[in-house]
């Protein structure tokens, strides 16, 4: 039986007259796009302009919802409650589901964005809040592989993908390695390539120390603001193909049980 495996990427995070990631080169590799939903970045007409560009080239497009810190891009720690990140995801879903509609097409998934994915792996309550937020609007959630977060949601019942990294590194427990510590962004296209094809085809990945560790992935992300993104999500399309991995949205295969 082949092996399917979905291929997202952070999306429409440019807003003003500033711009982020290259989304028109990126587009065309990936299966799933993540938009921003303006509060780490994107702003109306990015967000209409990356749903138009995903339905060209027939791309499923989910919500990326943020803290809202567009300054610190996402990636600063906020104290918020289960009720109140509940409130905050879905004033951000919400906004992008009235582009897809007006798009024609659906909201396929949500994913949380930059330093959520990590409290949300410390702080049930608010893996919790995720769960909720996906359930309630019958969307897929996509979450840390193996972890306590992804563990949560799944417990609750949420349509959960789990998600590796193919050009971030690992520790040990199964974290992403933080983005302050040297090395802990893959910006090689081949050793990005390696690590998504050994997560999809294996269920392993070796961690920043040099261990292996087990990993069962269903969606594997590139990140479009890494240097050279363009080139690291194709190699990663290519060598996932190459290993026989059938690369396609999560809609189209990702069981709900």
């Amino acid at each position: 039986m082949a092996k399917h495996i979905d291929l997202n990427c952070d999306m429409g995070e440019s807003y003003g007259r500033w711009t982020l990631g290259a989304d028109e080169a990126v587009m065309p590799w990936i299966t799933s796009a993540n938009v921003a939903c303006g509060y780490h970045g994107g702003d109306p007409h990015v967000m209409r302009q990356t749903v138009d560009l995903a339905v060209k080239h027939k791309v499923a497009v989910g919500a990326h919802p943020s803290l809202p810190d567009l300054m610190g891009f996402g990636r600063r720690k906020m104290d918020v409650t289960r009720a109140e990140l509940v409130e905050i995801m879905r004033y951000q879903v919400g906004a992008l589901r009235e582009f897809c509609r007006a798009a024609g097409v659906p909201l396929a998934h949500v994913k949380p964005h930059g330093v959520l994915y990590g409290m949300m792996e410390a702080d049930e309550e608010l893996a919790a809040a995720a769960a909720d937020v996906a359930l309630g609007a019958d969307l897929i959630l996509m979450t840390l592989a193996s972890g306590r977060y992804d563990a949560t949601c799944r417990k609750m019942g949420a349509r959960v993908a789990s998600e590796g990294f193919a050009d971030r590194t690992y520790n040990v427990d199964g974290t992403l390695t933080s983005r302050k510590v040297p090395g802990s962004v893959i910006a090689d296209p081949a050793r990005a390539a390696a690590q998504a094809v050994k997560m999809a085809m294996a269920g392993k990945v070796t961690t920043i120390d040099g261990v292996e560790i087990d990993i069962a992935v269903q969606t594997i992300c590139c990140h479009g603001d890494t240097p050279g993104a363009e080139q690291n999500v194709r190699a990663v399309r290519e060598a996932l193909e190459r290993a026989g991995c059938v690369v396609a949205p999560l809609g189209s295969w990702l069981s709900r049980a």
